[in-house]
Formats: structure tokens, C-alpha cells, sequence
């Protein structure tokens, strides 16, 4: 089965154009976390070597790191984290197409409290839409995990109703990773609480599945994500 999707970033259908042949063909996308244009290039010419697809990913820190560590990133605001994260989604968007495989652009997990990080990316993929008709983004992750399932789906529907608008996919996370990640410690948690279970993992589905077919769930299997 031949992958119809143009190099490049890719997003909206033909994100989940990829996203079908990847399952369909049994193989896995690599998702490398970057902080830099240089280390985002780096990712691309593996890519490139491999003829495979890969996604390139930011997170709060990497993004607020790619800003500059001399630029004030005030809680509560997060200014330069928005500012790097937008700013390597731009170099990507300007080179990924040269390297002749598709790219998904995405942001790494977003706690509750990191949100106004997530406001401004949305505000960036909002007005990149409004100019050329697909979000500066292919996807962005919202991991509420630590907040109650009830809260953490209304908050993942509000904004999914948001991006679905603008063809840009959401990751979101339920349930608990073992471990320590992104300065989340479940180290000492109960082994049995270490499972999604299904029960929530088709609550999160009733909820998004109203709104739009573009969004997949992380779900936790002991130490690990799992689809």
C-alpha cells in the first residue's frame, strides 16, 4: 500500500492519512523530542536517510530553552516557552518539505498548569490557518492526567471543539504512567492503578468522537503508552 501524502508537514487528512497506513502497514512513527533548529535537523536527515516519516516534538522546556535561557518565562504565562515552541514550528514548516518524507509537527505534554503554553500555540496554529488554511501545527498533547477523569475530558472537549475548526489533532492522556516524566513522579504509585482501563478509555471516546475523528488517546500500560 503505497503512503499518498506530499512531504513535508503534514496535517488534517492527510496527517491521518499517515496515521492509517502506519497501522495498516504494522510500523511505528518515532517521535523525537527537540530543543533546537539544529537538533530538528538533525531528526529531518534521519528521516531522510530512513525514507520514513517522523514526528518532531516540543516541549514546554525545550520550547522556553530554543527562546533563549535569558528570556523571563513567568509562571502563569509562559511567554518564551510559546515563543521557542512557535519558533522551531516555523523553521520545520520552512525546511521539512527538502527532506522528502512527511512530517508531523507536534507538542509534547501539557499539564493543567502549563496551559497559557497551549493558549498561545493555539492563538499561533489560529491566525498560520487563517493565512494558508492548515494549522502551523500538525498536533498538540494535552496530558491532564493527574487531574480527575471527569475534568480532564471536559477540558480536552472545550479544546478539541477549537482545533477540530482549524483540522489540527489532539493527543490527550488518561490514566496513570509509572515512573518519573516531565517532572510528573509516579514512582510510588499503587502497581494496579498503573493500567487505563477500558471504562475510561471509552469515556474519553463518547466525548471527543461527537466532535471529530482527529485525536488519539495515550493510554498507560505500566511504565509505558500503548494504542
Amino acid at each position: 500500500m503505497a503512503l499518498d501524502v506530499p512531504p513535508g508537514v503534514v496535517t488534517g487528512e492527510n496527517l491521518l492519512k499517515l496515521l492509517d497506513h502506519a497501522k495498516t502497514n504494522g510500523y511505528a512513527i518515532p517521535a523525537v523530542n527537540v530543543s533546537s533548529t539544529s537538533t530538528a535537523n538533525a531528526v529531518l536527515e534521519a528521516a531522510k536517510k530512513a525514507n520514513a516519516p517522523v514526528m518532531i516534538q516540543v516541549s514546554q522546556g525545550g520550547g522556553a530553552f530554543l527562546c533563549g535561557k535569558g528570556i523571563e518565562d513567568p509562571k502563569g504565562e509562559l511567554p518564551a516557552s510559546a515563543a521557542g515552541s512557535v519558533a522551531l514550528a516555523l523553521h520545520v514548516r520552512a525546511v521539512a518539505a527538502y527532506y522528502g518524507v512527511p512530517v508531523v509537527m507536534h507538542s509534547d505534554h501539557c499539564a493543567k498548569k502549563l496551559l497559557p503554553w497551549f493558549d498561545k500555540m493555539l492563538e499561533a496554529d489560529e491566525a498560520y490557518y487563517k493565512k494558508f488554511g492548515e494549522p502551523l501545527f500538525s498536533s498538540h498533547m494535552l496530558d491532564l492526567s493527574e487531574e480527575p477523569d471527569d475534568e480532564n475530558i471536559e477540558i480536552c472537549a472545550k479544546y478539541f471543539a477549537k482545533m477540530a475548526k482549524i483540522d489540527l489533532f489532539l493527543e490527550m492522556e488518561i490514566g496513570i504512567t509509572g515512573g518519573e516524566e516531565d517532572g510528573v513522579n509516579n514512582e510510588d504509585v499503587d502497581p494496579e492503578k498503573l493500567y487505563t482501563t477500558p471504562e475510561q478509555v471509552w469515556a474519553v471516546y463518547e466525548a471527543l468522537s461527537k466532535i471529530g475523528p482527529g485525536f488519539s488517546i495515550a493510554a498507560a500500560f505500566g511504565n509505558v503508552h500503548g494504542v
